[in-house]
């Protein structure tokens, strides 16, 4: 996998980033005003980071609104319980 010099985890694309913040956001509880809320290309390395800074990605918005994020949240609790 590319490295940056920013040490920042690399998405070769901006469609894989997008996915990528979307799982995180699945997987992972965010405290408000906290964790990655959009995607950008980086100048260095030329492929895509996640950044907490900025507006949030019009994607992620939508998914949250229409509840999407939490119900893939709740399933992959219910996953993993069923794992254990």
């Amino acid at each position: 996998m590319s490295r940056c010099i920013s040490q920042k985890k690399v998405f070769l694309s901006q469609q894989m980033a997008e996915e990528a913040l979307i799982e995180a956001w699945s997987t992972y509880i965010f405290e408000p005003n906290k964790g990655p809320v959009t995607i950008y290309h980086c100048d260095d390395c030329g492929y895509y980071h996640f950044t907490s800074q900025g507006k949030m990605n019009e994607r992620l918005e939508k998914e949250l609104a229409a509840g999407k994020i939490k119900l893939q949240r709740e399933a992959n609790h219910w996953q993993w319980k069923m794992k254990k």
